[in-house]
């Protein structure tokens, strides 16, 4: 007799699982039961063993892990575009801290998180790592959508949007961690801007709630030249050293950027086993450099890709995030063979939920992990034809073809949960349209002041 489960998803051509051996599976279906994986194999032998109330037919697609942005700020997509072409320390003190100050709000910080998971949602993207301010509003847009993520308070030595006196911060703090508390989909975290915004003293007391409460601690890290001069004229030590030796970097700890380390500022990291986001299409866009990815892989780093927030880059695909990632870093290795399909897709997925603490819950296909996967079309004329003369056996060329030909617009439907939110690329949990005219109201007052 077969067993009842909620969903099947069935026949797509190839399921991706994107778990530690990489494992394909052709003619590949999903079991799902309670918003988690119940079984995985080839399709026949699933709707065999299975009865489903809806079997959901992938003919013709990829099924796949839905991506993880490791680094986002999500309401910033209320400023994409507000100060283009600035290094950062300009483009934060002169544009973006005063933006804030005038315009973000309970309403903004909810109506800019809808839009970026509406944006993420449709390009694959599952689940995410947000650092703001007024956190329980990207909490809130994220159960309405239903994305999948950890969401950090901002916390800074001056006043913010949400904290007008910055003695209140870490009450502040600690208020955000108990009301999180109810939430499903969303795990809290906090988020120490940069070690040149933050004191030792908020660092270390920050640190102190995340360990007391067993979040995640997150912090902006090397991400300017400047910021090291800053940092080593302050402290005689690099960044990474400062912290260290403050006694804040463990495998709760998240750094973002990294792009100026020193090879042992890296073993550091390796040795206290701290997670690094790369965000490469952010630094770039700032000027901030280029970060050594092919060194944290060899030296063993956990890493996950970042899009960082869409008023820098100014979008938030993981999927031209993880094209460029392996064709910028061959360029400057002057090496082919660095930064493989496999290692990127990798970082875009399972290494991405390791860095924010979810790898047990997302990050590939696996028996008793969550349902959250996207289903990719195949055929467009940008994906033909299909040599892959290198690879043996033929279904070992998907990493490369994911990596190299697939792009955020070939996301067909998307699930977590078990849930769809996205079905023929439209997105079935909200009203979008009403959101967008809401988004455009308030862009139109941005623009006018």
């Amino acid at each position: 007799m077969p067993e009842l489960v909620d969903l099947i998803l069935a026949d797509a051509d190839y399921l991706v699982t994107c778990d530690e051996a990489n494992s394909v599976i052709k003619k590949g279906a999903l079991a799902i039961l309670n918003g988690s994986i119940f079984d995985l194999g080839p399709s026949d032998e699933i709707k065999k063993c299975y009865l489903a109330r809806e079997v959901f037919s992938l003919e013709g697609h990829i099924l796949m892990p839905g991506l993880t942005n490791a680094h986002v700020h999500a309401p910033m997509s209320l400023f994409r575009g507000l100060a283009d072409d600035l290094p950062l320390n300009v483009w934060l003190s002169e544009v973006i801290f005063p933006a804030e100050a005038k315009w973000i709000t309970k309403e903004t910080v909810y109506l800019g998180s809808l839009l970026s998971f509406c944006e993420m949602l449709l390009s694959g993207t599952t689940c995410f790592c947000d650092g703001y301010f007024f956190e329980e509003e990207v909490a809130r847009a994220a159960r309405d959508i239903g994305i999948r993520g950890v969401v950090g308070q901002g916390i800074l030595d001056f006043p913010t949007p949400d904290v007008p006196d910055s003695r209140e911060m870490f009450k502040r703090a600690e208020g955000f961690l108990d009301t999180l508390a109810g939430f499903d989909l969303v795990k809290p975290s906090l988020f120490c801007h940069s070690p040149y915004t933050c004191s030792d003293d908020t660092i270390l007391r920050t640190k102190e709630l995340c360990r007391a409460g067993n979040v995640i601690f997150q912090i902006h890290l090397a991400e300017t030249e400047w910021e090291r001069e800053v940092i080593l004229d302050r402290t005689g030590k690099t960044p990474v050293r400062f912290l260290h030796d403050l006694g804040v970097l463990d495998k709760k700890s998240l750094c973002i950027h990294g792009v100026w380390l020193d090879e042992e500022d890296v073993k550091i990291l390796r040795d206290c086993r701290t997670g690094l986001v790369h965000c490469a299409e952010s630094n770039l866009k700032l000027g901030s450099g280029i970060a050594d990815l092919p060194l944290w892989i060899a030296n063993g780093l956990e890493v996950g890709l970042g899009t960082d927030g869409p008023a820098s880059n100014n979008n938030l695909d993981i999927f031209g995030e993880m094209r460029l990632v392996s064709k910028l870093h061959k360029g400057i290795k002057k090496d082919p063979e660095v930064c493989s399909p496999e290692e990127v897709l990798r970082l875009g997925t399972l290494g991405g939920a390791k860095v924010i603490g979810l790898a047990e819950e997302v990050g590939s296909l696996e028996k008793g992990k969550k349902a959250d996967c996207v289903a990719i079309s195949l055929g467009d004329p940008h994906t033909l034809p299909h040599l892959f003369f290198r690879f043996e056996p033929a279904e070992g060329f998907l990493p490369a073809y994911i990596v190299y030909f697939a792009k955020a617009s070939d996301v067909k439907h998307v699930w977590v949960n078990g849930m769809l939110v996205v079905k023929d690329r439209k997105i079935v949990t909200i009203d979008e349209t009403e959101l967008l005219r809401e988004v455009r109201r308030i862009a139109r007052k941005i623009k006018e002041t």
